[in-house]
């Protein structure tokens, strides 16, 4: 189940974290993999730890920036030979509320939490298309969203504003391509608060919002908003994206896993 066999996959933003959960397990499954990240020590660091199970190559990316995708792209195919899976996970957290916002602050966020998503999905596709002609269930995209995607966050709405545009987005090319025939399923997960670099930034914004320094009373609020009784672990989202971007998950397309602990069936 969820075995990755001969395929080859490509992962923004995956020095840590999240993206670094998924490679390995990636990886674990029988993939190839390629990580993508502007972090180049993190990065290669990561990289040096999942080559003692299997095939991993680090590339340096900025997911602004269309000349990087294109060579990392590049470089992934004439390393690996193919590309079957690419996963849209780079992203960042601001915690500012809309008026506290600055406009350049914006276009950061929107910029690797969207163009970045936009950029990635255009760039891959030609591997991808090609790739998924020989695939029993096509090749695959997951992007990575957010509950924030679903509902509304009061610590950070111009983040739920670039995962709204996300979840969108995945359900928008996943009916453009199986209109044109391609055989590329897309879909995207949707975490909860997972315990990452990026959930402890979300703390120290619930702290800064509730006007205190407490990020241990700001997790703790955090905690008891998911009723499963933990806040997530990076491998909780990493075994449902390696689902996504397997066969087991090839009826799915346009589709969004929800990873949350309960948060949004309250």
């Amino acid at each position: 189940m969820n075995r990755l066999d001969g395929k080859v996959a490509f992962l923004s933003g995956a020095a840590r974290g999240i993206g670094a959960e998924t490679a390995r397990l990636m990886v674990r499954a029988g993939a190839k993999v390629a990580i993508g990240d502007v972090l180049d020590d993190r990065g290669r660091e990561t990289v040096r730890a999942l080559e003692a199970e299997g095939a991993a190559l680090y590339l340096h990316l900025d997911v602004t920036r269309e000349e990087e995708w294109t060579a990392a792209i590049a470089g992934t195919v004439r390393h690996f030979g193919r590309l079957d899976i690419l996963v849209n996970n780079a992203g960042i957290f601001l915690g500012k509320g809309v008026e506290e916002a600055t406009l350049a602050e914006w276009h950061r966020l929107s910029a690797i939490n969207l163009t970045g998503v936009f950029l990635g999905t255009k760039l891959a596709l030609p591997a991808l298309k090609e790739s998924g002609k020989a695939s029993a269930h096509g090749s695959a995209i997951v992007n990575l969203a957010s509950i924030a995607g679903l509902v509304g966050s009061q610590l950070d709405p111009l983040y739920s504003m670039t995962k709204g545009g996300v979840t969108t987005f995945t359900k928008a090319t996943a009916l453009e391509f199986a209109r044109k025939g391609y055989r590329v399923r897309v879909n995207s997960i949707h975490p909860g608060v997972i315990e990452t670099d990026m959930g402890a930034q979300t703390f120290a914004a619930r702290a800064h919002n509730l006007g205190t320094n407490d990020v241990e009373a700001a997790r703790r609020l955090s905690l008891v908003a998911h009723p499963i009784g933990r806040l997530g672990r990076a491998e909780d989202i990493a075994k449902g994206i390696v689902f996504l971007a397997s066969d087991d998950a090839g009826f799915m397309t346009g589709a969004g896993l929800v990873v949350d602990g309960g948060y949004t069936a309250q």
